[in-house]
């Protein structure tokens, strides 16, 4: 091995890593350098050696022969060696050889199929074959060289049984769940890796809709490799051995692709004769003898041999021998599982501590006892949950390996001790005759009694309880032992903790004579149940007393609102104006709205309309509303302008009684001289006029929510009104819907106001009726004013 020296550090600095990395990684590539050189050696030493059996020739002889042959197919000398060890007669070529009458002729290739496989691709998948060492390593192998080449996506590796079904040995890119699915496969029809074991044939399966109808194809769903291959490989005398070529691409398998394929099947035979498709058990010696024992045995147990690495760390064990009753994951028992690894067979064991006790008896410890553990095991075709414990011993350089199934009645202790746990009881016996008792560990625990201390006699009982509760315990404790009549009793004692709430269930069992002998029964710690219920009482009292404050507030906030915001029973005439006003509350319980209107007929003759709604709801929004619907009509009766009237009303808002308040507004003066009908609005929706059947909203003037700033900022708008025009102002309850935006809902209402002008000038009781949803809606506040025509006048 070549090496190069550190170099040094810098005078007065850190060493130069860089440096130091370059030579590591250097040193790493030859290291991988030389162990494939000593592993292809092994390889060509091998073929040589077979050869030699065959043929009786020299070394020499046997090398000159494989090259002969190497050249004579085109092949690298590795892949000749592999091709030998394989013991296969055909050449890799033998994929232009005629399909067999069952195989469909292929079909026209797609463009993503490759224009041609070289010599150069086998070449590298020879080389990777030398560092295999097992069938799973053989497919991650393959699927890394096939995928670029082929276009491959998954791998799986069958091995034929003695009773001619499959046992997956190797797989890649399939997941667990579908291996666990595929990893036994019964000597049935219609699967496909069956039929090319025993036609000795590949199977191309190209089309998934017609290739289903025949064979039962592997995936969840099967449309996730619409295309694969099933190549047998004879390592003896006949093909024992199918790989699975799997891939998500659709289309056939182009001959070029074809021919790569077999030709790779071929290089395989080598190493599946090499390492086996399933490793053999040791021969003679300890594993004989311990198989004849433990075919006697009525227990589960295994001889285990650790495999080791290259460096010693044990990464497996095999089974060399077994019982008939033991069974690993899968249903395999008795001598199926010798050869087989022991993690292939109980794979949830590797991270157990029982294997740190596997390593620790090889270590050299003379036994280890695991503690007891859960499993699932089948009786009588029924799973069933049973408790084990696991026993290691050394037996030579090997383990034996036991299980310990424990009795039902240790079982049942252990779930009654869970019980009183879990339900904070525990349960007690006196014998009446010699004043004798029993308690449960936790009636100790709950009675917080030192078990040092023993039992306290039955009549002693009532003793143990708060002074008022003891008349009451102390009458059933006397009833029980007298005339053996049960008892239920709640009782109370004083603990480290504080007041305990307890209760004792008891009951009498009798002699022939009826007279009472033995006294059995459980007491159980309530604390918990108690404090609950204690606090849903005192909850449930909050509620009532809450609900009765706010009915009342509701009942006062309803009464003022209406004092306040009396609703006129028909029209009513403004400044030559029919003005139709609808207030409707939320009826969501006790909550009263501050949606609020004001129609009234100024001194000049002139009419105001204003439509507000206050956030919030109770008596805080009552109040608010009251503040400005006043202060609006006074302030515009005594001459201030719409725009100042806001100004004026966001100030008071914010000076008022709650400074977070908010409120929106619109405020329309009708002047009947000229019909000009001029308003503001602070952030308010905008008024609906419909006019000839059209419904349009009147541009909105700039205006900001009240009480949102201390410099507001209000303009006004001004249009002319046209006999027989309807203008409406309304609150945002009217447009509203909590599943959708308020665009939708100002659509919807200038639909339906056009509709209701249109047909029959319906009151505005049959708009409303349209355009309000039965719940889930805010408080509706609405001013209809129409202008009359010259007819109506």
């Amino acid at each position: 091995m070549s090496s190069e020296p550190v170099l040094p550090a810098e005078p007065a600095g850190a060493p130069d890593l860089a440096a130091l990395t370059r030579v590591v990684a250097r040193q790493r590539a030859e290291m991988d350098r030389l162990q494939d050189l000593v592993a292809t050696s092994a390889v060509l030493e091998r073929a040589k050696g077979a050869v030699m059996a065959r043929s009786g020739c020299s070394p020499e002889e046997a090398l000159e022969e494989l090259q002969r042959r190497a050249e004579a197919g085109r092949r690298t000398l590795l892949e000749e060696c592999w091709i030998n060890l394989g013991s296969l007669s055909a050449q890799p070529h033998a994929a232009s050889e005629p399909a067999p009458a069952e195989t469909p002729a292929p079909r026209t290739a797609p463009a993503s199929a490759p224009d041609e496989i070289d010599a150069a691709a086998l070449g590298r998948l020879s080389r990777s074959l030398v560092r295999v060492g097992t069938p799973h390593d053989l497919a991650r192998c393959l699927l890394d060289r096939l995928a670029p080449d082929v276009g491959a996506d998954a791998v799986m590796i069958f091995t034929r049984l003695p009773g001619g079904g499959l046992e997956l040995t190797g797989h890649v890119g399939i997941g667990e769940a579908l291996a666990d699915q595929w990893s036994r496969v019964p000597p049935v029809s219609g699967v496909a890796a069956l039929d090319a074991l025993a036609a000795g044939r590949p199977r191309w399966l190209e089309d998934i809709r017609e290739d289903g109808k025949r064979y039962q194809l592997i995936g969840d769903p099967p449309e996730r490799w619409p295309s694969r291959a099933w190549l047998p490989v004879a390592t003896g005398e006949s093909a024992d051995v199918v790989i699975g070529i799997l891939r998500r691409r659709e289309g056939v398998f182009p001959p070029q692709v074809r021919e790569h394929l077999l030709a790779a099947a071929q290089l395989c035979a080598g190493p599946l004769r090499m390492f086996g498709t399933r490793p053999g058990p040791a021969v003679g010696g300890a594993a004989d003898t311990v198989q004849t024992v433990l075919d006697r045995l009525p227990v589960a147990a295994v001889l285990l041999a650790p495999l080791r690495s290259a460096s010693g760390h044990v990464e497996d064990f095999r089974i060399d021998a077994a019982t008939s009753v033991t069974s690993d994951a899968v249903g395999r028992s008795g001598r199926e599982l010798v050869g087989l690894r022991f993690l292939e067979c109980w794979p949830e064991v590797h991270h157990d501590p029982l294997w740190d006790g596997f390593l620790e008896v090889l270590a050299g410890e003379t036994s280890y006892e695991s503690e007891p553990f859960a499993r699932q095991q089948m009786v009588s075709g029924v799973s069933e949950l049973a408790t084990y414990s696991a026993r290691v011993a050394p037996l030579d350089d090997g383990l034996v390996v036991s299980w310990i199934r424990h009795n039902p009645s240790d079982r049942q202790e252990q779930r009654l001790a869970d019980v009183q746990r879990l339900g904070n009881l525990g349960w007690a016996t006196w014998n009446l005759d010699t004043g004798e008792g029993n308690w449960s560990s936790q009636v100790f625990t709950i009675l917080e009694r030192d078990p040092a201390w023993g039992v306290v006699p039955l009549p002693g009982l009532p003793r143990l309880a708060l002074p008022e509760d003891v008349p009451t315990l102390a009458r059933a404790v006397g009833e029980l032992v007298r005339h053996g009549q049960a008892c239920d009793v709640p009782f109370r004692i004083v603990t480290r903790d504080g007041i305990r709430h307890l209760r004792v269930v008891c009951e009498a069992v009798t002699d022939p004579h009826g007279t009472p002998v033995e006294v059995h029964g459980f007491v159980q710690d309530l604390t918990a149940q108690r404090s609950a219920e204690l606090a849903l009482v005192a909850s449930e009292r909050a509620m009532l007393t809450q609900h009765g404050a706010l009915e009342a507030e509701r009942l006062v906030a309803a009464r003022l609102q209406d004092a306040l915001l009396p609703l006129p029973k028909q029209p009513a005439e403004l400044a030559g104006l029919r003005v139709d006003i609808a207030y409707l509350p939320a009826q969501s319980g006790l909550s009263v709205g501050g949606d609020w209107f004001s129609a009234i007929e100024l001194p000049d003759g002139d009419a105001l309309f204003v439509v507000g709604d206050v956030a919030g709801h109770g008596m805080g929004a009552v109040a608010s509303m009251a503040l400005l619907r006043f202060t609006a009509k006074g302030m515009v009766i005594t001459g201030s302008s719409l725009t100042g009237a806001l100004s004026r009303l966001n100030a008071l808002l914010l000076h008022s009684r709650d400074p977070h308040g908010s409120a929106t507004m619109v405020l329309a003066r009708y002047s009947p001289r000229g019909r000009r009908l001029q308003w503001a609005q602070a952030g308010h929706p905008p008024p609906l006029l419909v006019r000839d059947g059209k419904a349009h909203y009147l541009e909105r003037p700039f205006g900001m929510l009240l009480g949102a700033s201390d410099t507001p900022s209000y303009e006004a708008a001004e249009c002319r009104l046209e006999p027989g025009d309807r203008l409406m102002l309304y609150t945002d309850g009217l447009v509203e819907r909590p599943t959708e935006s308020i665009d939708r809902g100002l659509e919807r209402l200038a639909r339906a106001a056009a509709h209701r002008v249109t047909a029959e000038q319906a009151p505005l009781e049959g708009l409303l009726g349209a355009m309000l949803q039965p719940e889930g809606r805010d408080d509706v506040c609405v001013l209809d004013i129409r202008v009359p025509t010259d007819t109506e006048r």
